[in-house]
């Protein structure tokens, strides 16, 4: 049976593993991303002893999640009242509740997909009006959400809290990969779909890819990727019912 190729790293990627296999696919990881924390900065530690002055805090990743978590257990034993807390996705949404026990809001249930554009539809981010807003993200990355938010009023403020560190598969991936020997693909982050274009072999451009939004399947597009599925989400189940899609 060809495996399924997971770039997802971590926890999350060993979580999206385990819901394939039980739906009857073989897997194989396919690292080329692993994710560290940074180390705090005077300026970031500045950040969240002022946590309470901040009206809205928006987490765009897991990762980010567990490190904001980590940082305010050391600083805040109950955490300030009156913040309203939002994430671009339900696992986000799940791990921060799960370690900080907060109500998070995520895009609403009509949106087609768990994207930084569907949570900024909410009526709550529409009108900014001088609100302290705290982004915790990785480094680097889109800064949609940031200007967005800067042009409906907001004073935001971003920390990026972690590092996304890029390497290349084993040989043994790779020649998986240029032989196509593989059921498909899965990605779930632009930078990772820029970093694979910079070194994957012309024939897994050809080879299914399945993507988490619309916005990643135009950019798979625009680096070569011949035949790339749109999942509903970043979610196990909404990228296992793509790959069902997958002929």
């Amino acid at each position: 049976m060809q495996p399924v190729l997971v770039t997802r790293p971590g926890e999350r990627g060993e979580t999206l593993a385990a819901t394939l296999r039980e739906s009857g696919h073989a897997v194989e990881m396919l690292p080329i991303m692993e994710l560290a924390p940074l180390i705090e900065t005077p300026g970031q530690r500045s950040i969240w002893l002022d946590i309470d002055q901040y009206a809205k805090i928006i987490v765009v990743s897991p990762f980010a999640a567990h490190c904001l978590a980590e940082a305010l257990d050391r600083y805040w034993p109950q955490l300030p009242l009156g913040i309203d807390y939002y994430s671009v996705g339900s696992a986000t949404a799940e791990a921060l509740h799960a370690r900080l026990g907060v109500r998070v809001r995520t895009p609403p249930p009509d949106a087609r997909e768990d994207t930084s554009e569907a949570l900024l539809t909410l009526p709550s981010l529409r009108r900014l009006d001088g609100e302290k807003v705290l982004l915790v993200a990785g480094e680097g990355g889109r800064l949609f959400m940031t200007h967005t938010l800067m042009e409906r009023g907001a004073r935001v403020t971003r920390s990026e809290i972690y590092r996304r560190d890029y390497v290349l598969p084993p040989a043994a991936s790779r020649a998986r990969l240029e032989a196509g020997d593989y059921r498909a693909l899965i990605v779930t982050s632009g930078e990772m779909l820029q970093h694979l274009a910079t070194w994957c072999p012309q024939g897994a451009l050809h080879q299914p890819l399945i993507v988490s939004s619309r916005r990643l399947a135009t950019l798979a597009e625009t680096l070569g990727f011949t035949a790339t599925t749109v999942a509903s989400g970043a979610t196990p189940p909404a990228l296992t019912a793509a790959l069902a899609r997958v002929s």
